[in-house]
C-alpha cells in the first residue's frame, strides 16, 4: 500500500472514531459512496459553510442568497444541456472488472510526469544549493524539457479527442500511453462509453400518470430560473450575484476515495451576472478572491494550484479549477467558470419568457453573462481534514494524533478542564464554561488525567484548553494551552473573552479578505 493510501486510510479511521464521518447505513453493511456526518463533522461542515457565506454574501454588498428546490421542471435540464451532454467517458478493465473515467486515467498519467519533473527539480536544488535558479532550470534542463514536451503532446491529444467526442481516440491514447489498471496492472481495456450522470425519478403517485423528473445535478440552474425574481425583489443592479448552498446528486459510476466523490453531495455555488464584454475582468476577480479565501485559512500555499480546463464545457468561454493536494494527489476542489449567456439564453428559448435585464446606465436590455464559482463542501471538508491530520512524535518519546484544524473552523473551540473533581475547581470551571459557551462551542470535561484530556481535544482539533487549578481560586487566573505548540500561559479570567476574540472570532479572519 502506498503512503498516500495509508494517509487516507488513517484519516477515514480517525474520522469515524472521533465522530466526524460515518459510513451510511453501516448496520446494513453500508451503501457505496454515501456517508453520514457525525457530531463533530456537522459542526465542521457548518463552520465551513458559515465562512463561505460570510465571505461571499456578507462581505460583498452586491451578492444575495437563494435556496432553490432540489426538484425542478424537467425542461430545465433539457435547456441547460444536462439531458444531452452531462456525460462521463468511462472505460472498464476486463481483468479487474473495475470502471474508470477515461479522462481521469490520462490526467493521473500526466500527474506522474509532473511529479518526475518535481523530483528532478528537488535533486538539482540539493545539488546547487542557494545558487539554484528554479525557473532557469525548468527552461534549460534537457530531461525536464522532454517531460514537459510529453505532457503538452498528451494534453493536446486528449483535448482533441474530448472536444470531438472521439471516444475511440480517447481509448487509443490510453493504450498508446501504456496506462494500466491500478488494481489488476493489466492493459486489457474495453471501449470508452458515455454515461449520463443524472438521477431520474417519477413525480406522481399513480402508475402510468407519473412524469419523469431529475434530482438536480447542480444548484446553479435554480439561480438562473430565479434570476429576474431575485433581481427585482432584491432591487439588484448588474453586476450582482446569487449565492446558494445545497444538495446535488450525480449517478457517479466510479464514486470512491472516501467523501471526495459521492452520489449525494453538497455544493456552495455563486452565479455572478455581468455586462457582456466584462466577463473576463470578473473572471479574474473571482479567481483571485477565491484563492485568497482558501489561502488565509493557512492550509499551506503549496497545496493549491490553478488548472485550466483542457476541454471547455459547452457553456463556457473560460474555466479553471483550484486544485488541492489531497492524499491521493492534486484534484479539483473548486471551479471558476465564465459561462457566457448560455444558460439564461437557453431558458429564454425553452420557456418562451424573456430573461433580459434593462441596464439603466446603457438604456438598453440584454441577457447578462455569468461568472460562476462552485466549490464542493464535502471536498472542502476533506481538504481541511487531510491538511490538518498529523501523527506527531514528541520530545519525551510519546506520540499524539493531532488535528490542527484552522481554529475558526474547529467544531469545538474551547475545552474547559478543572484539574481535579473537588476543592471547588469544578464550580469555577462550570462558571467559566457557562459564560464562554454563549460565544463559542465549548466542552466541559473533568474525566481522566489532564494529559489524557489534552490528547482527546488534540484529536478532535480543539484549538485551546483552559485548565482551572487550585491557584486559580487564589489569583483569578487560568492556564490556557495552545493545541499546536502545546505551550501554556496564565490568563486572568476577566481577560479571557478579549484574548479569545482575537484568535477565534471569524470576523478577524474575514478582515483579511476585505
Amino acid at each position: 500500500m502506498s503512503s498516500s493510501d495509508d494517509v487516507l486510510k488513517s484519516l477515514v479511521s480517525h474520522a469515524k472514531e472521533y465522530g466526524f464521518v460515518f459510513p451510511s447505513s453501516e448496520i446494513y453493511d453500508g451503501l457505496s459512496a454515501t456517508y453520514d456526518y457525525g457530531p463533530y463533522g456537522v459542526d465542521l461542515k457548518n463552520n465551513i459553510k458559515a465562512y463561505w457565506w460570510k465571505a461571499m454574501v456578507q462581505i460583498h454588498t452586491n451578492l444575495v442568497g437563494l435556496d432553490s428546490a432540489i426538484f425542478m421542471h424537467p425542461t430545465t435540464w433539457k435547456a441547460s444541456g444536462h439531458v444531452d451532454a452531462f456525460n462521463d467517458p468511462l472505460i472498464d478493465n476486463k481483468d479487474s472488472k473495475k470502471r474508470y473515467r477515461a479522462d481521469v486515467l490520462i490526467e493521473e498519467y500526466l500527474e506522474k510526469i509532473r511529479l518526475k519533473i518535481e523530483k528532478e527539480v528537488e535533486k538539482a536544488a540539493q545539488r546547487f544549493g542557494d545558487s539554484f535558479d528554479r525557473d532557469m532550470y525548468l527552461k534549460t534542463n534537457a530531461r525536464v524539457l522532454g517531460y514537459a514536451e510529453e505532457m503538452d503532446q498528451v494534453r493536446g491529444k486528449m483535448k482533441a479527442a474530448l472536444e470531438a467526442a472521439d471516444l475511440e481516440s480517447l481509448r487509443q491514447l490510453i493504450v498508446d500511453l501504456g496506462i494500466v489498471c491500478p488494481l489488476s496492472g493489466s492493459k486489457n481495456w474495453t471501449e470508452v462509453r458515455q454515461f449520463n450522470l443524472m438521477f431520474a425519478t417519477e413525480l406522481g403517485s399513480v402508475s402510468g400518470e407519473a412524469s419523469t423528473i431529475y434530482l438536480r445535478p447542480e444548484t446553479a440552474q435554480g439561480s438562473y430560473v430565479n434570476f429576474l425574481n431575485v433581481q427585482k425583489s432584491a432591487r439588484m443592479k448588474i453586476p450582482f450575484g446569487i449565492a446558494q448552498i445545497g444538495k446535488a446528486f450525480r449517478n457517479e459510476i466510479i464514486a470512491r476515495q472516501f467523501i471526495f466523490r459521492m452520489r449525494e453531495f453538497e455544493q456552495m455555488e455563486m452565479q455572478f451576472f455581468v455586462r457582456p464584454g466584462t466577463e473576463m475582468e470578473w473572471f479574474e476577480y473571482w479567481k483571485n478572491f477565491r484563492i485568497k479565501w482558501h489561502s488565509v485559512l493557512g492550509l499551506g500555499s503549496q497545496n493549491y494550484r490553478f488548472h485550466d480546463h483542457i476541454k471547455l464545457a459547452h457553456y463556457a468561454n473560460a474555466a479553471t479549477d483550484i486544485e488541492f493536494n489531497f492524499p491521493m494527489g492534486f484534484k479539483e476542489l473548486e471551479g471558476i467558470h465564465s459561462r457566457t449567456d448560455f444558460d439564461l439564453k437557453a431558458h429564454e428559448t425553452f420557456s418562451g419568457r424573456k430573461q433580459q435585464y434593462f441596464d439603466p446606465e446603457l438604456q438598453e436590455s440584454y441577457i447578462p453573462y455569468v461568472v460562476e464559482t462552485a466549490i464542493g463542501l464535502d471536498r472542502m471538508f476533506l481538504a481541511v481534514m487531510s491538511a490538518s491530520y498529523t501523527e506527531e512524535k514528541l520530545e519525551d518519546g510519546s506520540e499524539r494524533t493531532l488535528l490542527a484544524l484552522p481554529r475558526w473552523l474547529a467544531p469545538v473551540k474551547l475545552a474547559i478542564l478543572p484539574l481535579l473533581k473537588k476543592d471547588g475547581l469544578p464550580e469555577l470551571a462550570l462558571d467559566i464554561f457557562k459564560k464562554l459557551r454563549l460565544d463559542y462551542t465549548c466542552q466541559y470535561d473533568e474525566k481522566d488525567a489532564i494529559g489524557k484530556r489534552y490528547r482527546r481535544q488534540d484529536a478532535i482539533g480543539t484549538p485551546y484548553c483552559i485548565t482551572i487549578d487550585h491557584q486559580s481560586l487564589e489569583d483569578g487566573m487560568v492556564t490556557l494551552r495552545d493545541r499546536d505548540s502545546m505551550s501554556q500561559e496564565r490568563i486572568p479570567i476577566q481577560d479571557l473573552k478579549g484574548w479569545l476574540h482575537q484568535r477565534l472570532d471569524m470576523s478577524v479572519l474575514l478582515e483579511q479578505l476585505t
